[in-house]
């Protein structure tokens, strides 16, 4: 099942320098709740600036949905200061509003009355509100209001250069985008490994269900917690973030021009269940944006994404065309609920060593059948990853692993990685990660998923949530800002309004023009 990557890492311990200079950036998604653990009726505070145009602070679906985005950085601990500060300065400035320090919502009596993102009436701020109005009609507002941490990642060209032997990045752009599509196929086949170790959705409240059955067999408790024994992720379940209208797509990653093609054309594909819903009701109200299969490309359900950053008014797929993958976006990570930021070094950490060993290890070619039947591992963990002696498929044949020696295999890669990345250090913080991470094999009670589970079982998802993000907003509103400063946040907000009001008067066309002028 693990490929030998002996020769590439030895070739990496030949040349950690290589590796100077990743390139890493976080978005984290939080609720606002007010002090009763129900979601916030407020909309996104003015003072925090135009989500529309704010550089590290907007909101996601929903009013109420907050996410911070950092600036890509290649130190450590410069970007976890960066996201903290965030963090403190949002604080300070929510009053008795807290953060909701999970990935599942909680304490939702009535999906109908969660408030879509709001951005001004500006044709494109108007056209992000449809773009949600779309995703709530087509698969309901409670599963858009899940959270998550995306994490962005980026090798260094020095890398390249030594790895792949290429000039510059103009002229070595396919070599890289095809680096980065096998890292990708090497996640597929083997993420899995994230779930296992920080997924913290093991439970839901029953409030979730909204009264709708489920095959799940979750056991009960009187709190009204819904949970699965061994689950690790129900976030990344059918329960989750997820749209199973897509496995039909073909879409593969293979080659960017082919990955590319079957993105865009499930945004031409017509889907005769969104044509009956229609584009609008009988009142002449907006339902969503096309009644194609993808209303735009960020709809498209992944665990991971290849991006190039966008120039004005460019589409994503057009702008890997044009420059091929820039970077890798993460998109398996729950909230880590141990952390008053969501995420932690240690997850940073590991996710460098991961990432770096799917680039290095051989990933053969695969199908859009293949990867679907890699889901079929991904599902095992996501459901029962702690569950003792729990199998997983090696390939789409009969043949089977245990999860437990799987995991203590790649390990062993993945600690030759964290010596390559240390000595440059001058220290051992990559290889303490491995030791803390892979006893996690051995020991199932050590994962995210245990520990919270554990919490959630004696006080409730309520209870635990409520204490958790109390104790967090105690914490970060009395902590000094470290990075940034209190000016820099308001030149910020104040910049963003500007900008937003210049983009609303430089409209010229209706809405419906821009509309039509975008299709």
């Amino acid at each position: 099942m693990i490929p030998d990557v002996s020769q590439a890492l030895s070739w990496l311990e030949a040349h950690p320098d290589a590796l100077n200079g990743i390139g890493r950036g976080i978005e984290r998604e939080t609720l606002r709740v007010r002090p009763d653990g129900h979601l916030a009726t407020t909309g996104h505070p003015q003072s925090l600036g135009s989500a529309l145009t704010h550089k590290w602070i907007t909101t996601d679906f929903a009013e109420t949905l907050l996410e911070f985005i950092t600036p890509v950085d290649d130190n450590i601990d410069h970007l976890l200061a960066f996201l903290r500060d965030i963090h403190r300065h949002a604080a300070r400035d929510l009053g008795e509003e807290r953060m909701w320090p999970m990935s599942m919502p909680c304490m939702i009596e009535d999906s109908d009355r969660i408030e879509l993102a709001q951005y001004g009436k500006s044709n494109i701020g108007q056209m992000k509100t449809l773009y949600r109005q779309g995703l709530k009609n087509r698969y309901g507002a409670l599963m858009q209001v899940i959270s998550g941490v995306h994490y962005n990642f980026s090798l260094p060209l020095s890398f390249w250069q030594a790895w792949a032997d290429i000039k510059d990045e103009k002229s070595g752009h396919e070599v890289i985008s095809d680096g980065y599509l096998r890292l990708i196929r090497n996640y597929y086949r083997f993420g899995w490994l994230i779930p296992y170790l920080f997924g913290a959705s093991p439970a839901i409240c029953d409030s979730f269900l909204q009264g709708k059955e489920t095959k799940l067999p979750f056991e009960r408790t009187e709190s009204g917690l819904l949970y699965l024994p061994y689950a690790t992720s129900l976030r990344l379940s059918d329960l989750g973030y997820t749209n199973k209208s897509q496995s039909g797509l073909g879409i593969t990653f293979n080659e960017l021009p082919g990955y590319v093609k079957a993105l865009k054309a499930a945004i031409k594909t017509p889907s005769a269940e969104y044509a009956r819903m229609g584009t609008k009701d009988a009142a002449g109200s907006w339902l969503q944006l096309n009644t194609n299969v993808l209303q735009i490309e960020n709809e498209l359900y992944a665990p991971i994404r290849p991006k190039r950053v966008t120039r004005s008014g460019e589409n994503p797929s057009d702008a890997l065309l044009r420059g091929g993958i820039e970077y890798i976006e993460v998109r398996s990570l729950d909230i880590n609920p141990f952390s008053p930021t969501g995420v932690d070094e240690n997850q940073v950490r590991f996710l460098d060593l991961f990432l770096i060993w799917c680039t290095l290890a051989e990933a053969p070619e695969m199908s859009s059948d293949e990867l679907l039947c890699t889901r079929e591992n991904w599902n095992r963990v996501i459901l029962e990853g702690r569950k003792p002696g729990l199998m997983l498929g090696v390939g789409c044949g009969e043949a089977q692993i245990s999860l437990a020696e799987a995991g203590k295999t790649l390990f062993r890669d993945l600690r030759r990685v964290a010596e390559a990345l240390d000595s440059q250090q001058g220290d051992r913080q990559y290889q303490e990660v491995c030791d803390r991470l892979v006893a996690a094999f051995d020991d199932p009670e050590l994962t995210f998923s245990a520990r919270l589970l554990a919490m959630m079982k004696e006080n409730g998802i309520s209870g635990t949530g409520l204490a958790l993000a109390e104790e967090y907003r105690q914490q970060l509103a009395e902590e000094p800002l470290e990075v940034l400063n209190a000016s820099q946040f308001a030149q910020e907000a104040e910049r963003s309004r500007r900008k937003q009001q210049e983009i609303e008067e430089s409209d010229t066309l209706s809405f419906e023009d821009f509309l039509k002028s975008r299709s």
